[in-house]
């Protein structure tokens, strides 16, 4: 598999410059089955590459079951998304859990392409991370939340749609039932 910098040398679309600093930006290593890479709260946080093995990224929830956000093995990127594209803390944990040959991308990545004519490429990143982020928060979400948090979560990220949107289709984003919807409003107004 190609790594991060010889799959950018071979398109030939980025300046030797762009290069040399993404080599400062990308480490290759090697960790054991078990290495927690990130955990919730942490405030430094990297993006993972799988050269060889298999990570999971995943939460665990205030009684104590663990949630898996997701798999990746060869070929594959992990990361925190909306902690990066939030510049908050992690949300979750990344844990390796088969001896693995990784890179490291260091958070910096991103910000070179902005010092780099690539602004297209850049804008075109971070409209993705933001929409990335919104998934990632929507999928720990239903795993993990209850219904009424589910719901306030939903006030909190589209406040003008409760006006705009039927019930029924809040109901169906939040995965509840409309009677559970209207339960959880008469409890709050």
């Amino acid at each position: 598999m190609a790594t991060t910098i010889e799959t950018f040398k071979a398109s030939g679309k980025f300046s030797p410059e762009l290069i040399d600093e993404l080599k400062k930006v990308v480490k290759q290593v090697s960790i054991k089955k078990g290495t927690v890479l990130q955990r919730t709260g942490d405030s430094s946080l990297s993006t993972y590459l799988v050269i060889n093995g298999l990570l999971k990224s995943y939460t665990i929830d205030e009684k104590g079951k663990e949630h898996i956000f997701m798999f990746a093995s060869e070929k594959w990127v992990i990361g925190d998304i909306d902690a990066h594209s939030e510049n908050s803390t992690a949300q979750l944990f990344i844990e390796a859990i088969e001896d693995s040959e990784i890179e490291i991308i260091d958070p910096n990545f991103l910000k070179l392409f902005k010092q780099f004519p690539q602004p297209v490429l850049y804008n075109e990143l971070e409209r993705l991370l933001k929409r990335t982020s919104v998934l990632q928060k929507r999928i720990l979400m239903l795993m993990s939340h209850s219904a009424k948090e589910r719901y306030d979560e939903f006030l909190k990220m589209y406040p003008e749609l409760v006006q705009r949107v039927p019930q029924k289709l809040i109901a169906s984003y939040l995965g509840i039932t409309p009677q559970t919807l209207s339960v959880i409003r008469g409890t709050i107004y």
